[in-house]
């Protein structure tokens, strides 16, 4: 009888795939493993302490989050910071990053202080900033009184119309650093002789922009754009540092109302409905940014 010859993988041995049992493990067990707990605790009264004494309520959970009204309007707050942060961090970011990618004198200083904002954490910033937007004697009071104007109704913190905006700005403040990097890195590779032959052609600086250089750094506008928008979907730190979520729930996002239903009100059962359905709209938005950016990126 003719044996048969086992064949051999030219990339690894299959033993070696043993070395990835550990990394495997950990994964199904810190990833895997927590997320289907999530949807477990979902249907249940669980309130984060008895783990004995919680029952099963079904979808109620997600019923009650509907009829609540708190699920609808996080998800507006927070579609509302992500197209903020998205429009302006890469509006910014690429203007940037057009200027800092000429012949200028001083362009290594100009990009140091431009990133030096990213290397601060979030609770620093947080606060600075809550001085900066405090009324009567902030920054911003104390520049409009400096030119003899009445900042005494100047609260944009307190404010339910302009509470969601400032945050943004804050961070919009912190990336836009970020941002502007990964622009220059796709704007430098773009070829210089491509550059040369649109201005022989008669092109001018703003056809160059607009007919090579943009359509050449496509795939980094997909990239910046698809961070900024996984960012602003997962927004916390500022609602947390500045606002409370207040005024009211101006600025309660999806992942700053999680955690006030986790830890504050102490439903972990409800918070965990809240969070699948956070899950959820967080993918099918990547998701779709992804196949429109892709469509564009190859239209262009």
């Amino acid at each position: 009888m003719k044996k048969v010859r086992k064949t051999k993988s030219l990339v690894m041995p299959r033993r070696m795939y043993l070395f990835v049992l550990p990394a495997l493990t950990l994964f199904l067990v810190f990833w895997i493993f927590p997320v289907l707990q999530l949807f477990y605790y979902s249907i249940t009264n669980f309130n984060g302490i008895n783990y004995n004494t919680y029952k099963f309520v079904g979808m109620n959970n997600y019923i009650r989050l509907l009829k609540e009204g708190t699920l609808l309007n996080s998800i507006e707050n927070t579609l509302k910071y992500t197209f903020i942060i998205v429009l302006l961090c890469n509006l910014l970011g690429l203007l940037l990053a057009m200027l800092l990618n000429l012949k200028i004198k001083g362009k290594t200083f100009f990009r140091t202080a431009a990133y030096i904002p990213a290397l601060f954490s979030a609770i620093v910033i947080g606060y600075i900033w809550s001085y900066v937007y405090m009324p009567e004697n902030g920054m911003i009071a104390s520049l409009v009184n400096l030119f003899g104007m009445d900042s005494s109704k100047l609260n944009i913190l307190g404010n339910f119309k302009t509470a969601l905006f400032g945050i943004s700005i804050v961070d919009v403040w912190k990336n836009v650093g970020t941002t502007m990097i990964i622009y220059l890195a796709g704007l430098q590779t773009v070829d210089d002789s491509l550059l040369e032959a649109g201005r022989i052609d008669g092109c001018s600086e703003w056809g160059i922009i607009r007919r090579i250089k943009i359509p050449l750094i496509s795939a980094t506008i997909t990239i910046n754009v698809v961070l900024t928008v996984i960012s602003g979907l997962k927004a916390f730190d500022y609602s947390f540092i500045m606002t409370n979520g207040g005024p009211g729930k101006s600025t309660n996002t999806l992942m700053y109302t999680i955690y006030k239903i986790a830890f504050t009100d102490q439903m972990m059962g409800k918070a965990s409905a809240f969070s699948v359905v956070s899950f959820i709209v967080i993918i099918l938005i990547t998701i779709a940014m992804l196949v429109v950016l892709n469509k564009k990126e190859v239209e262009l």
